[in-house]
């Protein structure tokens, strides 16, 4: 009787192992995109990110063990050509690679685009079992967004930017809400309203891959999509009479929450974070400050130049900091709506 228990014991266990051992494994870039991933996939599948937190997708390197987690990985969702550049080789020929700016159903927006003027307290609703909503390598949908798949000519190629400075001649005028990216801008993160439309495609693709857990990942999109429209309520309400204050960022990377929520961007140092600004662009900025233009200059942990503060040097503007990555959130149940809470309190700690 003993050995007949023991044997039942070691049965299970090797059963434990081995369901342990085909976990749905899925592989994300950026701690942003895990926070939300991880979410939906909670309860179901693990999810993973390559980027240590803090790190900038900008000038990112793989590791050999990158390469081995994204190659054993049942899915890899990741941004994009336009953003992880270091990617776009390698998931040419991977099976398993989710670009979200290649799938339709998310209202990406290109560099300089206004967006919608509906700051509405709800950002969106989760509908990934809607047949309407199937994911898709096109972007018919999109309407009058310009052909993502086209922009990757202007945005793959970040290494020639490496540390040279912004030109002059690209006239980059400070004060002013103009933008020198073209094309697709893939900061969808930092736009409640986009995050639930990828949340829904993401979800989508989830239940594509492992429809065993259709159940949980629906329960899980439509918690995520409830809280994240409540967050969107409170921020609302505490961004709004700061409508009017203008300010500066460090590089060209928040237009999806500006647009959400209506904030006045005047202008940016650079239109990357491994670009220096000009000098034309410095000049514009410091006499904007010190006709008192801005209320704040916002600069990022991943990129504290000396830059800023000597521009800032002798005038009385606030000094901010703007998190893009999510360094110090912890990746869990709640994790996206603490990121984009914390966005909102760095704004709003700045301009009052």
């Amino acid at each position: 009787m003993q050995r007949i228990s023991s044997l039942l014991c070691a049965a299970a266990l090797a059963l434990s192992g081995s369901a342990m051992a085909d976990d749905f494994k899925v592989v994300t870039t950026i701690k942003p995109l895990n926070l939300i991933v991880s979410e939906l996939v909670q309860g179901a599948a693990t999810s993973d990110a390559i980027l240590p937190p803090g790190a900038s997708p900008h000038d990112y390197a793989l590791r050999p063990s990158d390469v081995k987690k994204l190659n054993d990985a049942d899915l890899v969702i990741w941004v994009g050509p336009q953003l992880e550049t270091f990617l776009t080789k390698l998931m040419a020929t991977n099976p398993n690679s989710f670009a979200l700016t290649k799938q339709a159903g998310i209202h990406f927006l290109n560099y300089g685009e206004k967006g919608s003027d509906d700051h509405s307290d709800h950002a969106g609703h989760g509908h990934a079992d809607h047949g309407d909503h199937a994911s898709h390598d096109g972007h018919d949908d999109h309407g009058d967004h310009a052909d993502h798949d086209g922009h990757d000519a202007g945005h793959e190629g970040h290494d020639d930017h490496g540390d040279h400075a912004d030109h002059d001649g690209h006239d980059e005028h400070a004060g002013h809400h103009h933008h020198h990216h073209s094309g697709l801008d893939p900061h969808f993160w930092m736009g409640p309203k986009q995050t639930i439309e990828a949340a829904n495609v993401i979800t989508e693709a989830l239940i594509k891959h492992d429809p065993l857990h259709k159940t949980v990942y629906l329960a899980n999109l439509s918690t995520f999509t409830s809280e994240v429209n409540q967050a969107v309520s409170e921020l609302n309400a505490e961004i709004k009479p700061l409508s009017n204050k203008g300010y500066f960022v460090f590089h060209d990377g928040y237009g999806y929450f500006e647009h959400q929520f209506g904030l006045n961007n005047l202008g940016h140092f650079t239109v990357e974070p491994d670009r220096k600004p000009g000098a034309k662009t410095l000049i514009a900025i410091r006499e904007s400050l010190k006709d008192k233009q801005a209320y704040c200059v916002f600069s990022e942990p991943q990129f504290s130049p000396a830059v800023v503060d000597s521009v800032t040097k002798g005038t009385e503007v606030n000094i901010g900091t703007l998190d893009p990555m999510a360094t110090n959130v912890q990746v869990g149940k709640g994790g996206y709506v603490r990121f984009i809470k914390e966005l909102g309190q760095s704004f709003t700690k700045c301009l009052k």
